[in-house]
């Protein structure tokens, strides 16, 4: 990525996140509060009421308040991303967000909560202490070892659902990625013998999930910066990667990936080079998922052996891990049915249904949103796309059942089918709707006329339209003016057309069609003339 594209990208994330009103979230009323009577009923005397049934019956808090529909996304900033230990405060945006794909793809209300404390105790403490207010707790992006103390123990202590998504989203995801990889491969879960680097909160997540699903220990090895984690290692050890050391005499991730089956990643980018790769058996299952950069780039996996079967956290290449294929519907499920936690068994449904959905013929509302003509189930897919709705309807859903089948629901659900059709009730239909229109336009790549081409919030939306193919932009303006604008905002001149109305060859052909369509109301040449100096008319015309 060039030095001009990341600054336009930094930019206009900058812009997306300011402009406006700040921020990506508000609160909005669900009831009407416009009359004296809506007040007295909103708040007193009438909230009373409610109130005085809560108290009787705690479990009537889910009937009277947002409760049941209502997430924390909890963070200490320890953790954000790539970019570490940035605080609470910094880390608000990337919670704020979070909120948002809740909302977007599950209909679950968040309120993101960031809290300036590090000691893992005092943070259970907060926490727990929240529970009458939220129906779940999503723990975001706080740093190992301290997060497995926090999670477990929250777990233990609160009577709601807890889940760690930045340990158990990206092991949901790529265990149901893995299970598919595996049938392509024609490979046996309990014979594979898997590389893990990494060895924070995701990959040890990853690997007590894959052990669930039938892994066998002794097929397993970790390796973490120093490199292989081995019985009898004393550097940069704590107790919950010695759980995974192996008894192997391999010390380097070059020693442990010569003649495995498989490669789950999530560290840094660039550890892993085509050597290494072509060091593995026949079939290879190449998860890199370092983001924004996974170990071995995707089109050096390919270059190193045309038999691998590649995943990675990136939306540019076949297969994405992407954790919002998870926590959403994971917690539909388990708010739905009022789950006292989410458990193992929860969690293996979600991998099961979604692993089961990727093999089903793709919807063309899918194929139209990434512009493809055809997906099937094989090596270039192996998980479900993010925006393909029918995740709402299967994984919500079998998290449910589970939920009920294992006795944490405190509201079973009894008809599966019946719930699958409420859940209906969450899709996002405009954007089912919208997202044909936008392949047709970016098929067709018509041309269309800005008027203001040097106005820069018209050129910010050009941009856009030009990185989605939507058209090709025709500029109206003084070049040079447009020019330095285009140069100022980072945006290639070549992407656009550029048209000064005042020396345009066009002119007399437009003054001569305006004049004709326009004679009857009294238009003469040079009335015409004067108006195709405009941008607005030379523009329609």
């Amino acid at each position: 990525m060039s030095d001009e594209t990341k600054n336009r990208i930094r930019r206009d994330a900058l812009a997306y996140h300011r402009e406006g009103q700040p921020g990506k979230i508000e609160v909005n009323a669900t009831k009407p509060c416009a009359t004296q009577r809506d007040l007295s009923m909103a708040y007193t005397p009438g909230v009373a009421e409610p109130c005085r049934e809560i108290e009787k019956d705690p479990e009537a808090a889910y009937e009277y308040t947002a409760k049941g529909n209502l997430v924390a996304v909890i963070s200490n900033g320890t953790a954000v991303l790539g970019l570490g230990d940035i605080g609470a405060l910094a880390g608000k945006p990337v919670m704020e967000g979070k909120g948002v794909l809740f909302k977007r793809f599950a209909g679950i209300d968040v309120f993101d909560i960031e809290i300036n404390e590090k000691d893992p105790d005092k943070i259970i403490e907060i926490v727990k202490a929240l529970e009458p207010t939220f129906g779940g707790i999503n723990l975001e992006d706080i740093k190992a070892p301290e997060c497995f103390k926090i999670e477990k123990e929250l777990i233990e202590k609160m009577d709601i659902p807890v889940f760690h998504d930045d340990q158990h989203g990206t092991a949901i995801i790529s265990a149901a990625g893995f299970l598919n990889a595996l049938e392509i491969a024609g490979k046996e879960i309990d014979k594979v013998k898997i590389v893990f680097s990494g060895a924070g909160a995701a990959a040890l997540a990853i690997c007590e999930l894959y052990t669930a699903l039938g892994v066998r220990r002794q097929n397993m090895m970790l390796v973490d910066s120093v490199g292989v984690i081995y019985k009898g290692r004393e550097e940069r050890m704590n107790e919950y990667k010695e759980k995974w050391a192996s008894d192997t005499s391999a010390r380097t991730l070059a020693d442990a990936m010569e003649g495995a089956d498989a490669f789950v990643g999530v560290s840094a980018a660039d550890l892993v080079t085509k050597d290494m790769l072509r060091s593995m058996a026949k079939d290879p299952i190449v998860f890199a998922m370092a983001n924004p950069d996974p170990e071995i780039p995707y089109p050096d996996m390919i270059a190193a052996r045309d038999d691998v079967i590649a995943a990675t956290g990136r939306s540019d290449y076949p297969n994405q891990v992407n954790n919002v294929l998870g926590f959403p519907f994971i917690f539909r499920g388990a708010l739905d049915t009022r789950a006292r936690g989410i458990t193992l068994g929860m969690k293996i449904a979600a991998v099961k249904a979604l692993a089961e959905l990727a093999r089903e013929e793709v919807p063309d509302s899918v194929l139209k949103a990434y512009s493809l003509k055809s997906l099937k189930f094989g090596r270039d897919y192996l998980i479900p796309k993010p925006v393909d709705p029918r995740v709402l309807l299967r994984v919500a859903p079998a998290v449910a059942q589970a939920a009920t089948e294992e006795g944490v629901a405190r509201k079973p659900v009894t008809d599966i089918e019946a719930y699958r059709e409420q859940l209906k009730r969450f899709i996002d239909r405009t954007s089912e709707a919208i997202r044909p229109i936008i392949h047709r336009a970016k098929q067709a790549r018509e041309r269309i006329v800005f008027p203001e081409g040097d106005n820069p919030r018209i050129l910010a939306a050009v941009q856009r339209l030009v990185d989605e193919g939507i058209c090709k932009p025709i500029l109206l303006g003084p070049e040079g003016m447009v020019n330095n604008e285009l140069k100022r905002l980072d945006i290639d001149p070549a992407d656009v057309e550029i048209i000064n109305p005042r020396t345009s060859s066009r002119v007399p052909d437009y003054v001569k069609d305006l004049c004709e369509a326009r004679s009857r109301k009294g238009m003469i040449e040079s009335e015409a003339f004067r108006w195709m100096r405009r941008r607005a008319y030379y523009g329609a015309m």
